[in-house]
C-alpha cells in the first residue's frame, strides 16, 4: 500500500468543484438570513437534495472513494460556504456513522436510506450521545435501555443533539449495564413516530445558529430488540467477555467520534479559509494613508500566518482521513490532532480576520463575526480542545494521562 499522496485525483476535484459552485452561489447567499433566523435552512437542505448533495448515496460514495480525501474536501467547501446552513445538510452524517459503525448490514440497509429521506420528501438523522451532567464524560452517561420481553425500553436525558427532536431516526448510546461503565453502553435507532421520544430544550447558540440544537428526552421508549445495533448476541457475548475480565472491544460513541474526527476538521478548515480569503481580499481593496492596508507589513505578515496555519490544518486533515480509509491505526492519535488544530485554527484565523477589519469586521456588515462565532464550537463539540489533548498525551506518551 502506498503512502499518504496529497494530490486529489480528477474525480475528487470534480466533485470538489461542483460542491464549490452550489457552497458559493446557494449556501453562502443564505448565510446572514437563516443565522438570524436560528430556524433549519430547510429550503436549502432542499435544494441540496434536489441535485443530489443532501442523499445517502452522496455520503456513501464519498465516503468509500479510496483516496479517502473526498469527504473532507466536499465538507471544507460547504463550511466555506456556511457553517450554521452546512452543518444542517451534514449533521445526518453523524447518526449514518454511528450506525455504520455499530450495526449489521440489515440494520444499515433498513435505517440509513430512512435518515436521508428522498429529494421531494427529505428526512434528518440525529445521534444522540451527551447528557447534561456528563458532558465529554461519555462513561457517566445515565440513559437506561432495559431489555423487557424482547424490546428495549429507554430512558433519559439527551443534551446537545444536531437535529434532536426534529430528526425521523434518531441514534441513541444508552447503558444496559451501568456497572460496567462504557463497557456497559450500547446504541440504539430509534424509529419514526415512537412513542415517547419528544423534544425537550431548543437551544439558542452563540453560532452554527441554522443548525439544530436540542434536548431529547427518552421516557419509556419501547423499541424492538431489532433497534439495538450490531444485535443482542453481539452485546451480550461483549458483556460475558468484560464480566469475566475481557476486553470490551472499542465503545460505541467513542468509535462514531473517532470515524468522523477528519469530517469534523474538514468543517473547521472550511471555516477558517472562509475567514482567511475574505480578510485577503479585503486587504486588496481597503486603502488607508494612501495605500491598500495589504502593502504594510503588519497586515502582510498577518495574512502569510493565517494561510500557513490554514494549510497545515488541512494536511493534517488529509492525513487522518487518508489513515482511516486505508485501514491505519491512530498511533500518535492522527484524528485527535486533526480536530484540535483544526478547530483551533479557525477560531484563530477568523479573529484576525475581523482584526484586519477593524471595526467593520465587528459588524454584522460583513461575514467575518459570524465565521468567529462559528468557529468556536469546533474547539469544543465531539472532544472539547482540552479532551483532544488529553488523548493526544496519553498516544505519545503511553501513560495514564489524566
Amino acid at each position: 500500500m502506498g503512502g499518504f499522496n496529497p494530490e486529489l485525483g480528477d474525480d475528487v476535484v470534480e466533485v470538489r468543484d461542483w460542491v464549490h459552485e452550489f457552497a458559493r452561489d446557494v449556501i453562502r447567499p443564505a448565510g446572514a438570513e437563516w443565522d438570524e433566523r436560528e430556524e433549519t435552512p430547510w429550503p436549502v437542505i432542499q435544494e441540496a437534495a434536489k441535485i443530489g448533495l443532501y442523499s445517502l448515496d452522496f455520503f456513501a460514495t464519498q465516503w468509500f472513494e479510496e483516496s479517502g480525501l473526498a469527504l473532507p474536501v466536499a465538507f471544507e467547501e460547504i463550511f466555506w460556504g456556511d457553517a450554521g446552513i452546512g452543518l444542517s445538510i451534514v449533521g445526518t452524517g453523524l447518526a449514518a456513522a454511528a450506525l455504520s459503525s455499530n450495526g449489521t448490514p440489515e440494520q444499515m440497509g433498513e435505517w440509513l436510506p430512512e435518515m436521508f429521506g428522498t429529494a421531494n420528501d427529505v428526512k434528518l438523522g440525529a445521534f444522540c450521545a451527551s447528557e447534561p451532567d456528563a458532558g465529554s464524560d461519555i462513561g457517566s452517561i445515565r440513559t437506561r435501555a432495559v431489555y423487557d420481553k424482547g424490546d428495549w425500553v429507554l430512558n433519559g436525558v439527551k443534551t446537545w443533539a444536531t437535529n434532536g427532536g426534529i430528526a425521523n431516526v434518531h441514534v441513541v448510546v444508552a447503558s444496559v449495564e451501568p456497572s460496567l461503565g462504557t463497557r456497559g453502553q450500547a446504541s440504539f435507532v430509534i424509529p419514526p413516530g415512537t412513542p415517547g421520544l419528544s423534544m425537550g430544550q431548543k437551544f439558542r447558540k452563540h453560532g452554527i445558529r441554522a443548525s439544530h440544537t436540542a434536548e431529547v428526552v427518552l421516557d419509556d421508549v419501547r423499541v424492538p430488540g431489532s433497534c439495538l445495533l450490531g444485535g443482542k448476541e453481539k452485546l451480550d457475548a461483549r458483556l460475558a467477555r468484560v464480566r469475566n475480565g475481557g476486553r470490551a472491544g472499542e465503545q460505541a460513541a467513542m468509535r462514531t467520534f473517532e470515524t468522523t474526527r477528519p469530517s469534523v476538521a474538514a468543517m473547521a478548515v472550511g471555516i477558517a479559509r472562509a475567514g482567511f480569503e475574505y480578510a485577503r481580499d479585503y486587504a486588496r481593496e481597503r486603502e488607508q494613508f494612501g495605500r491598500k492596508i495589504g502593502e504594510n507589513q503588519a497586515i502582510a505578515f498577518l495574512l502569510a500566518e493565517m494561510a500557513t496555519r490554514v494549510d497545515i490544518a488541512r494536511l493534517l486533515t488529509w492525513r487522518a482521513a487518508w489513515m482511516a480509509r486505508n485501514g491505519k491505526q491512530f498511533e500518535q492519535a492522527e484524528g485527535s490532532m486533526s480536530k484540535l488544530v483544526a478547530g483551533e485554527t479557525a477560531v484563530w484565523v477568523t479573529e484576525q480576520a475581523i482584526q484586519i477589519l477593524g471595526g467593520a469586521g465587528y459588524t454584522r456588515e460583513h461575514p467575518v463575526e459570524r465565521f468567529h462565532r462559528d468557529a468556536k464550537i469546533y474547539t469544543i463539540f465531539e472532544g472539547t480542545s482540552e479532551i483532544q489533548r488529553l488523548i493526544i498525551g496519553r498516544a505519545v506518551t503511553g501513560l495514564p494521562v489524566r
